[in-house]
C-alpha cells in the first residue's frame, strides 16, 4: 500500500511539472534585461500588427514597441510567433521578455501570464455575409435576414482563429443560450483577416473578431456585416511573465504616460480607423505580407547583389536608407538617384545617367565591391568589415580611416566597430578631435554614418522576415 501511495505521489509531481509553464532559470526581470543590453519582444506578422509597406516597417504593435524601447533606452529584438499560444510558450520559456500584441484578457490566460494595464477596450462581434440581394432590400428586410440575436447561432458553424479568445467566448455563449455552436478553430497561421475574407467570398458563413478589426477589414468588403455583438467589452493588453514585476511596472508606467499623449491615439486611429490607408496597403504591389514586393526594384537588387555576394535584401535596405527607392532623389550635397551616388563617384564607376536605376545601381555595386576589397585588406572579421563598408559608403572611407587613427591614438581597437571606431567617427563632429594631427579629412557629421550602419542592418532583418 505504501508503495502505491509513493508511486501516485511521484506521478502527481511529474504531471504538475508538465502542466506548469516553463520558466527561464534564473528569473530575468528588467535589471537582467538591462545587463543583457537588449529587450526581446514577442509579436506577430499581420496587416495591422507588423508589416512592410513601400519598404518601411510599420504596424500598430511595431510602432508601440519602438516607443517602449525608447522609453527604456534599450534596443529591441523582435521575436516572431505563429499564433497567440506560441507567444505564451515563447514568453514562458524565456525566449522573449514581453508579448506586445493585442491580447484579450481572460481567466485562462491569467493563469499563464501577467497582464499590463489595458491598451484599450473592445468587444467581440459576429462577422457575417449579407444576402446576395442585399442592395435591393429595405433596411428592415435586411435586418430580418441577418443574425441580430446570438441565440440564432444555435446549430450554426463558426470558424475562428486558433489560439485567440474567440473560441472560449463562443463556448460561454453556448452555455448562455442553452444551445450548440459548431466551433471550428482554423489552422494556427490563418489570421482573422483571412477568415473575414473567407466570409466575404462565401467559403465560410461566420467568424468572430474584435470590433475594431472587424470594422476596419469588414469595411473593405461591401457585403460584410459586423454589427452583432457576441460579448461584453473586454480588456486588450500586453503580457509579461508573472516573475517579472519590474518589467510589468515599466510597461504600466510607459502606458500611463503614453496614454496621456495624443500620439498614442493617433497611432490607434492610423491602424484601426483609416479605411482608405488600409485599402491602399492591401491592394498595393509593395505589400509583401500579401505576396507583393519590397520595392519596384527587387529584381534589380537580386541581380546586382550576386556580383558582390550580398544578400539582395541588404542592398535593398541600403537603397531605402539612401533614397526611399526614389530614382529621382537628389540630396542637398548633390548625391543623386536610387543609390544616392555623388557625381564624381558615379563617373569613376561608369555611370553617366544617374537617374537611370540600372546605371545607378550598377555603379553603386561596383563602388561597394571596391570598398569590400579596400577593407578586406585591413579588417579580417567579415561581420566587422561589413560595418566599415556600410559606413564608408555613406561618409567615405577617408573619414572612417580618420576614426580608426583616432581609436588607435586613444588605445582602442581600430579594427572593431562598436565602441571603438564608431565612437571616434561620432567624435569627428567635435573640433577637439577633428583638429588632431592624425585626422586627415577634417570635420564629419559622424552621427549620420553611425546611424546609417545600424538602420541598414536593422532594416535588412525586417526585409528577411518578409521576402525570400
Amino acid at each position: 500500500m505504501k508503495r502505491i501511495i509513493l508511486v501516485l505521489l511521484a506521478l502527481i509531481t511529474l504531471s504538475s511539472c508538465f502542466l506548469r509553464p516553463a520558466r527561464p532559470e534564473p528569473a530575468v526581470d528588467l535589471e537582467q534585461i538591462r545587463e543583457r543590453g537588449r529587450l526581446r519582444v514577442i509579436t506577430s506578422f499581420g496587416p495591422i500588427s507588423y508589416f512592410i509597406y513601400r519598404g518601411q516597417p510599420m504596424g500598430y504593435e511595431y510602432e508601440l514597441i519602438q516607443r517602449f524601447g525608447r522609453f527604456l533606452d534599450l534596443p529591441v529584438d523582435l521575436v516572431i510567433a505563429e499564433d497567440i499560444d506560441h507567444m505564451i510558450e515563447l514568453l514562458n520559456s524565456g525566449e522573449g521578455d514581453l508579448i506586445a500584441y493585442r491580447l484579450t484578457v481572460n481567466s485562462e490566460r491569467r493563469e499563464l501570464v501577467e497582464f499590463s494595464r489595458p491598451l484599450y477596450f473592445t468587444r467581440q462581434v459576429l462577422v457575417q455575409r449579407k444576402p446576395d440581394d442585399w442592395r435591393t432590400l429595405q433596411r428592415r428586410e435586411l435586418e430580418e435576414r441577418l443574425v441580430r440575436n446570438p441565440v440564432e447561432l444555435d446549430g450554426a458553424q463558426v470558424n475562428v482563429r486558433k489560439g485567440a479568445a474567440y473560441a472560449s467566448r463562443l463556448r460561454n455563449l453556448e452555455r448562455e443560450i442553452g444551445g450548440r455552436i459548431a466551433i471550428v478553430e482554423a489552422e494556427a497561421d490563418l489570421p482573422t483577416e483571412e477568415l473575414i475574407a473567407r466570409v466575404a467570398d462565401g467559403s465560410i458563413d461566420y467568424t468572430v473578431a474584435d470590433e475594431e478589426i472587424a470594422r476596419l477589414i469588414g469595411g473593405y468588403y461591401s457585403n460584410i456585416d459586423v454589427n452583432t455583438a457576441v460579448g461584453l467589452e473586454q480588456q486588450i493588453s500586453w503580457a509579461v511573465r508573472p516573475d517579472t514585476p519590474e518589467l510589468l511596472q515599466a510597461v504600466n508606467q510607459w502606458l500611463a504616460e503614453a496614454q496621456g499623449e495624443s500620439d498614442f491615439f493617433v497611432i490607434h486611429r492610423k491602424y484601426f480607423q483609416d479605411h482608405r490607408a488600409y485599402r491602399a496597403r492591401v491592394e498595393s504591389d509593395l505589400f509583401p505580407i500579401n505576396g507583393g514586393s519590397i520595392s519596384p526594384w527587387d529584381e534589380l537588387f537580386q541581380r546586382y547583389a550576386e556580383k558582390i555576394e550580398w544578400d539582395w535584401r541588404m542592398l535593398a535596405a541600403l537603397a531605402y536608407q539612401e533614397s526611399r527607392f526614389n530614382p529621382r532623389a537628389r540630396s542637398w550635397m548633390g548625391a543623386t538617384g536610387l543609390m544616392q551616388l555623388m557625381p564624381a563617384t558615379a563617373r569613376h564607376f561608369g555611370a553617366r545617367n544617374l537617374y537611370d536605376p540600372h546605371e545607378n545601381l550598377r555603379a553603386a555595386v561596383a563602388f561597394i565591391g571596391w570598398l569590400q576589397n579596400y577593407w578586406g585588406e585591413r579588417i579580417t572579421d567579415p561581420e566587422q568589415r561589413l560595418r566599415f563598408v556600410l559606413a564608408s559608403y555613406n561618409v567615405g572611407q577617408g573619414h572612417v580611416e580618420d576614426a580608426r587613427r583616432l581609436a588607435r591614438l586613444h588605445e582602442l581597437n581600430p579594427d572593431q566597430w562598436y565602441g571603438n571606431v564608431d565612437h571616434y567617427l561620432l567624435a569627428k563632429a567635435d573640433p577637439h578631435y577633428y583638429n588632431q594631427e592624425v585626422v586627415q579629412f577634417g570635420y564629419a557629421r559622424g552621427r549620420e554614418p553611425v546611424e546609417f550602419v545600424e538602420k541598414v542592418l536593422e532594416l535588412t532583418e525586417h526585409y528577411r522576415r518578409f521576402a525570400e
